[in-house]
């Protein structure tokens, strides 16, 4: 059958991960310090109880059908402290989520060649979406900023859904939009775990993107499928479709 539409995941596939992670830890250390009032935290000690955090709930939040980002950051954010011995600020946290949103809207850039292929895929008639483990506001921020409505006929969170990939829910769902069936769709995306092991079965055409040596977020350690096709950049698209 042939592919009458291309779904997109979003970071690592259409994006670049967030480059302002540095940016975001300066602003935990800092709010260890208010926390911590007169006792005095190593930044080691601090980087690495962060780090601690990000693994546990990465491992934990691999296992859900759903969750929101909102949630896991927070998460993070409070294991995190309490690695440290502190106490959980609500109010505090408040301001350095809305530190690390606009942190990582603001720092995600476009891939080089995504405005191009899009553009071109469109030109072939193709249907073309996003359908991204992420959470409604932070999606639609950075479709609108980075002017990829024009692009696409629809692009799906996460949380609209109702799932989180690889439930065959969330590709449900977006077939459902797109009126298309899986066989008519190629899936594109940097997670094997939820990317490949998503669509692939549901009989989708698949291709992994590969960002260099970067691993994706997320990953559990499941065994993962082979996908149809392997990229290094999203024009090599054109030669598949």
């Amino acid at each position: 059958m042939a592919i009458q539409g291309v779904f997109f995941d979003l970071g690592g596939t259409l994006f670049d991960y967030p480059g302002k992670r540095s940016e975001t830890f300066g602003k935990f250390v800092q709010q260890v310090g208010v926390l911590a009032g007169d006792r005095d935290i190593d930044v080691q000690d601090i980087g690495r109880a962060f780090g601690t955090a990000h693994r546990q709930v990465g491992k934990d939040y691999a296992q859900l059908d759903y969750y929101l980002h909102a949630d896991m950051f927070r998460d993070t954010y409070k294991i995190a402290v309490g690695e440290l011995g502190l106490d959980f600020d609500a109010q505090l946290y408040q301001e350095y989520g809305d530190f690390q949103h606009d942190a990582i809207v603001t720092s995600m850039a476009l891939k080089k060649e995504c405005l191009t292929t899009l553009s071109e895929l469109k030109a072939r008639g193709l249907y073309c979406s996003i359908v991204s483990n992420i959470d409604e506001l932070m999606l639609q921020q950075l479709v609108d900023r980075a002017g990829l409505e024009v692009h696409l006929d629809h692009w799906t969170s996460s949380e609209a859904a109702g799932f989180c990939k690889p439930h065959p829910g969330f590709f449900e769902v977006s077939l459902q939009k797109a009126g298309l069936v899986a066989e008519e769709v190629l899936f594109v995306g940097d997670s094997p775990e939820h990317d490949i092991n998503g669509a692939k079965p549901l009989g989708f055409h698949t291709a992994l993107i590969r960002n260099g040596d970067d691993p994706p977020p997320l990953q559990s350690g499941a065994e993962v499928l082979e996908p149809h096709h392997t990229i290094t950049a999203l024009d090599e698209l054109l030669a598949i479709v």
